[in-house]
């Protein structure tokens, strides 16, 4: 998998977050698809991706920097990419939110349908 642009990573990343996730006891490739999946298999596994981050202790953040960062690639507190994308599209680079608003912005994507 390609390495993230540093300049997406925002400046204000705090990384420690990432030690408390539950993914950190989970095999990786529930939350990254493999080249061209599609349909009931992709839905299967970003549904079992959110299910890990439904009970995470840092879902909030993960979300947070993935948001921020325009994560491209896997379920980042319980985002998909396609989730992400609809937020991207609403919401100006300029005016991304820090942890405080992400939750409403999962709601927000929840209630458009894209959440599995």
């Amino acid at each position: 998998m390609p390495q993230q642009p540093l300049s997406q990573v925002p400046d204000d990343v705090v990384w420690t977050w990432q030690e408390r996730g539950l993914c950190r006891t989970a095999d990786p490739d529930v939350f990254f698809h493999p080249q061209n999946e599609r349909g009931m298999a992709r839905l299967r596994r970003d549904r079992a991706a959110k299910a890990i981050c439904a009970g995470c202790p840092v879902k909030v953040e993960c979300a947070d920097y993935a948001i921020r960062a325009r994560e491209p690639y896997g379920v980042w507190g319980g985002l998909t990419e396609e989730e992400r994308e609809a937020l991207y599209a609403r919401v100006p680079a300029t005016a991304l939110p820090k942890i405080s608003h992400v939750a409403e912005l999962s709601a927000d994507a929840s209630m458009l349908g894209h959440a599995g």
